[in-house]
């Protein structure tokens, strides 16, 4: 069986190991279905950094090869797929499953279940809010799937916290363009350390959080 060319380039670039430079030459070379690709993955709960697809988004954005309603719209159904998938997991194969096969998904069995209590207490919008935590947003699939969440509601929640993190994660990446075409290296450097302090932040603040 000829295995398709797509597939051969997700495996040549070690997928669970993605650089900036693969990220990158993986867009180039597949482009809106390269992203909708990538998105998927890491809404599945695989690493995937978004936080570094996206900006590499909007980096080409600004260098003109790739359209912003176009681009935006391959990563969304790429989110939405990915969610899905997991959601569909946990829905309709149940918690124990999950948690057996936990190490299969590349997630910890305890984020999961920090997740799910934070889901228990606080309720829907605890979706909302999840997709726009750096590192871990794709675990709130499995909780919401796991209390049987209307799809509706779910997708609804997802959707718009996710809208909102591709924006303005994309719209770093058009402003880090914006710098490099006026050579402002340092302003560029400036604008990467800060961008990085601050998911790092939200990170620490969220993970605190969801612990408590």
């Amino acid at each position: 069986m000829q295995i398709p060319a797509f597939a051969l380039a997700i495996g040549a670039l070690g997928i669970f190991k993605l650089t900036y430079s693969a990220i990158m030459q993986f867009i180039t070379a597949y482009g809106y279905l390269g992203i909708f690709a990538l998105m998927t993955l890491e809404n599945a709960s695989l690493p995937i950094p978004s936080e570094v697809v996206l900006p590499a988004i909007g980096f080409f954005v600004k260098s003109g090869q790739l359209n912003f309603a176009l681009a935006l719209g391959a990563a969304l159904l790429g989110n939405l797929v990915g969610i899905m998938i997991d959601y569909y997991i946990a829905y309709y194969l149940g918690k124990d499953f999950v948690y057996r096969h936990a190490r299969t998904f590349h997630i910890k069995e305890s984020w999961i279940k920090s997740f799910e209590e934070w889901f228990a207490r606080n309720g829907d919008f605890t979706v909302f809010v999840s997709r726009m935590m750096p590192v871990v947003r794709g675990l709130i699939s499995f909780p919401a799937g796991f209390a049987l969440m209307p799809k509706g509601k779910f997708i609804a929640y997802s959707m718009l916290g996710t809208l909102i993190w591709d924006v303005v994660l994309i719209a770093f990446g058009y402003q880090v363009g914006v710098y490099v075409a006026a050579g402002n290296i340092a302003y560029t450097l400036a604008l990467i350390a800060v961008f990085a302090i601050a998911l790092y932040a939200l990170y620490k603040l969220a993970a605190a959080r969801t612990r408590k």
